[in-house]
């Protein structure tokens, strides 16, 4: 299985070390078909720039990290971010991502309404969607654990993403990262509800014990999670994009870049 999809390099992998522009170079360095630029390293090196530089080294695009964090605790806060993902929607477009990615927000400050969360960031996506759709820029929701329900994403199933596809329509999909998605019990079912739906595929992997549940995340095989498995239930529902890896974590952020780099590609061959 681990010959079928290319890989892509999330710069969330190597954050702390790497610029963008470094991110491009190493990919070209050791071979790694895709990257996934994060916004904070595209608007550091100038969109027009990262674009034409992403361009001329091949590189295929596979994803734009981060649009979404909807909900807000009022009216000029909620209109903030809906302003702020149009942005996302341009620098996306510019740099021809295969999608934009949406961790869509946790609950505002003091708030303990979780459906009323959930509104907002459906009523933001529906305010964006217009601009999404005539840019050509496929919004792509990605459920985040549970564990980060409160303060990162109101969204934690692939089911409850597939469901807000249902109700905007065209224009929408879901990304799946097995970090956030292995627990799940209704995973396989999921995968084949999003079919050509899958604009996304991330892979790193759950320590045990786990020290920090956003930033001690594992390089693929040193876990819990069978990512073959669920490398597989996306290909049978069609998914037939790059592998992303996106490893938050501390731990990689302190060694070597170009090692990371090294054991992701070599992790891509024998652990995905």
């Amino acid at each position: 299985m681990a010959a079928k999809g290319g890989l892509s390099l999330n710069t969330a992998t190597v954050r702390d070390a790497w610029t963008l522009e470094q991110c491009i170079d190493g990919c070209q360095r050791h071979g790694i078909p895709g990257i996934a630029p994060w916004r904070d390293k595209l608007q550091e090196m100038g969109v027009a720039r990262a674009a034409k530089a992403i361009r001329e080294a091949g590189l295929v695009v596979s994803g734009l990290c981060r649009g979404g964090m909807f909900p807000a605790a009022d009216e000029a806060g909620r209109r903030a971010a809906i302003e702020d993902n149009r942005c996302a929607i341009d620098e996306a477009q510019a740099i021809g991502a295969q999608c934009l990615v949406l961790v869509c927000g946790g609950l505002p400050p003091g708030s303990k309404d979780l459906p009323g969360a959930r509104n907002m960031v459906q009523d933001g996506l529906a305010a964006i969607l217009p601009e999404a759709r005539a840019a050509g820029v496929l919004l792509a929701l990605e459920p985040l654990h549970p564990m980060t329900c409160a303060d990162r994403s109101v969204l934690a199933t692939l089911g409850q993403a597939l469901d807000l596809c249902d109700a905007l329509g065209e224009g929408t999909a879901v990304a799946a990262d097995v970090y956030h998605v292995w627990w799940d019990p209704q995973v396989a079912a999921q995968m084949q509800r999003a079919g050509s739906r899958l604009a996304a595929f991330h892979v790193c992997d759950w320590l045990v014990p786990t020290t920090d549940t956003v930033f001690d995340r594992g390089m693929p095989g040193d876990g819990v999670i069978d990512i073959p498995a669920l490398r597989g239930m996306a290909e049978a529902a069609g998914y037939r994009g790059l592998l992303e890896v996106e490893i938050l974590s501390r731990t990689w952020w302190a060694r070597d870049p170009d090692e990371v780099v090294r054991i992701c590609k070599e992790r891509h061959a024998t652990a995905c």
